[in-house]
């Protein structure tokens, strides 16, 4: 993933107070550790989909159980570097290989954009939270 992309939300987690993990916008949406979270299982599937395997510690229903920053931060970094490790071990070929994610046909090259605009998506969703907690990116002060 682009190295920008992933300085940012980890500046931006590592700015968030601790206390503002826990917040969410409204009842039945994720909390701002819930959004992490899921942007740390949703990378880990992605690079599943192309034969990576899945770290026998992550567990289903953590998105909701790893709520303290630094455990959330934690996971969040080891899923940006395991994306890293993943990209750059892979030759102009491989990207082209074929694969599937949710019954749909795709090659690796894909699975790694997706990976890239699943990350913006929310890495905005996280600038949202953010300016609504009175948390400053660092990036603008």
């Amino acid at each position: 993933m682009e190295s920008r992309v992933r300085a940012i939300i980890i500046a931006l987690a590592e700015a968030t107070p601790p206390e503002k993990f826990a917040w969410r916008p409204a009842s039945g949406v994720r909390s701002t550790s819930e959004v992490y979270m899921h942007i740390v299982r949703a990378n880990f599937l992605m690079l599943n989909a192309i034969g990576s395997k899945m770290p026998t510690d992550l567990k289903d229903g953590m998105g909701t159980t790893v709520t303290s920053k630094a455990d959330v931060i934690r996971w969040l970094k080891r899923s940006l570097e395991a994306v890293k490790e993943g990209r750059a071990a892979e030759t102009p070929a491989d990207l082209q290989r074929k694969t599937k994610f949710f019954d749909t046909d795709t090659t690796v090259d894909s699975i790694f954009l997706r990976i890239i605009v699943h990350n913006n998506e929310h890495m905005g969703q996280l600038v949202a939270y953010a300016r609504m907690t009175g948390v400053v990116p660092p990036w603008s002060k």
